[in-house]
């Protein structure tokens, strides 16, 4: 899909160097797909958290006590 959208010159240059990636448009893309990608983590580790998997096979304490 294609569409228009304002953003800072300063913002795409930054998307550019972080990415890695020298166009516009796929730097845009990547790092909207990045952001996705881990706002539906945090998402689904607040759920699992809130214990709202019951076959889940740790307990919230099980999970705290993980050395990460």
């Amino acid at each position: 899909m294609k569409f228009t959208v304002d953003i800072e010159d300063s913002t795409v240059e930054s998307l550019m160097r972080v990415t890695g990636i020298n166009k516009k448009g796929p730097a845009v893309t990547k790092a909207a797909t990045e952001f996705l990608k881990r706002e539906m983590a945090r998402e689904f580790a607040s759920r699992v958290m809130d214990g709202e998997f019951e076959d889940y096979p740790m307990t919230n304490e099980e999970l705290e006590g993980i050395e990460r």
